[in-house]
């Protein structure tokens, strides 16, 4: 059977091929062919994750290298430190760092990670948002580097608690990254770069390496009993656990990083006071939300400047609560307050959850809100996220 070709409006990964032998739900994502679910189904491969380890296809994503053109990576932290709050020039060789693309009212353009390697700034970034930010880093920083999509490469993530066991079999110095660590490594011959980190709350790693080497590494980690592949379905029903934002749904270019609980993205040195302060678009926006330095018997959600937070929820009964979903701060007002952006079933807990965003006065653990299904008012309690206690290798 001939492999057809993609084209403009949906394109393929490296592993398209590999999905379809196995059965994989293709569905459009992203401008992608992407598989939402195998054969076992979403719930089997979320607990699977959680019990062993899950094998995703993350190449859809975008993978940039930002090189100085002077080649002194203190060049290239510098200039990229004029887009987002991040403390790239303290990030050191091999480590990676969640950070965020912000617009001049300090909203969010995008979420992404950086590692340093050493001679040049590795970032990945959100598929559906990868050529707008290939556009915005060029149209900012060409002067001082040069900005590479790294498009001969694909991506994949082995998540869950045995994702060392499997991949020490065939790299056994990984076993030392801790988690945000990222080197450079071989694997079955190919030259991949390797960071510990993901997008499940789980310990895990996820593996930049040449397209052509994707198959064979895919195929060689399932070869391992341990590991089972996984679609978009249970990615998003385990991030949502883990209360990780996603682009688009959780985050856009009207939310604040403080509006979306995300503070601890902005480096200490970028903050009023700091070495580095400011200097980023929407400065002044962001910081002014950020509230003085509190003893902890003071801490509380309330933000200043900021109108709304992200805040997990807890959907009263069985029925999943879906986002979108308005929510009310009385069971009986007209007005809603705040609205639900990612809603689902937790499998791992086996109730529905959710994240949305409310007023601060209602973004306390434990309040009690209410949200409308089907001609109903329901009762939504605001927890604290994660749902599902992260599991990452800090030692």
């Amino acid at each position: 059977m001939t492999e057809p070709r993609p084209t403009d409006e949906l394109k393929y990964t490296p592993l398209r091929a590999a999905h379809v032998r196995l059965g994989g739900r293709m569905v459009p994502f992203a401008g992608y062919e992407m598989p939402v679910q195998y054969s076992t189904g979403i719930i089997k491969e979320h607990l699977h994750t959680r019990a062993a380890a899950g094998l995703f296809d993350v190449s859809h994503m975008g993978q940039i290298a930002l090189r100085p053109r002077s080649g002194r990576i203190a060049d290239a932290t510098h200039a990229l430190e004029t887009l987002l709050p991040g403390d790239i020039l303290g990030l050191a060789t091999g480590r990676q760092r969640y950070t965020l693309l912000t617009n001049r009212d300090g909203g969010i353009l995008d979420d992404l990670m950086v590692s340093n390697r050493g001679d040049h700034l590795m970032l990945v970034v959100n598929a559906a948002r990868k050529a707008f930010d290939e556009t915005h880093l060029r149209s900012h920083l060409s002067d001082s580097c040069t900005v590479e999509p790294l498009l001969d490469r694909a991506l994949v993530a082995l998540q869950g608690p045995a994702a060392e066991v499997v991949l020490e079999t065939l790299a056994p110095e990984l076993t030392s990254l801790r988690f945000m660590d990222a080197r450079a490594v071989t694997l079955l011959g190919a030259a991949c770069f390797v960071s510990r980190s993901g997008y499940t709350g789980e310990d895990g790693f996820e593996i930049s390496l040449p397209a052509g080497a994707a198959e064979p590494l895919w195929d060689a980690l399932l070869r391992n009993p341990k590991v089972a592949p996984v679609g978009l379905g249970a990615r998003d029903s385990l991030r949502l656990e883990a209360g990780l934002c996603l682009y688009g749904a959780d985050l856009d270019e009207t939310t604040t990083p403080v509006e979306a609980a995300l503070e601890w993205a902005i480096g200490k040195a970028r903050r009023a006071g700091g070495q580095r302060a400011g200097g980023f678009p929407g400065a002044e926006a962001i910081l002014g939300q950020l509230p003085p330095p509190r003893p902890p018997e003071q801490a509380g959600e309330g933000r200043v400047g900021v109108t709304r937070r992200r805040v997990g929820l807890r959907p009263e009964g069985r029925a999943p609560v879906r986002a979108g979903a308005l929510l009310f701060r009385n069971e009986g007002d007209a007005e809603p307050v705040g609205i639900v952006t990612s809603g689902g079933f937790a499998v791992s807990l086996n109730m529905p959850i959710a994240m949305g965003y409310v007023p601060p006065k209602a973004a306390t653990p434990g309040t009690r809100v209410f949200t409308e299904i089907r001609g109903k008012r329901l009762g939504v309690i605001v927890s604290k996220l994660p749902f599902v206690p992260a599991r990452y290798k800090y030692r």
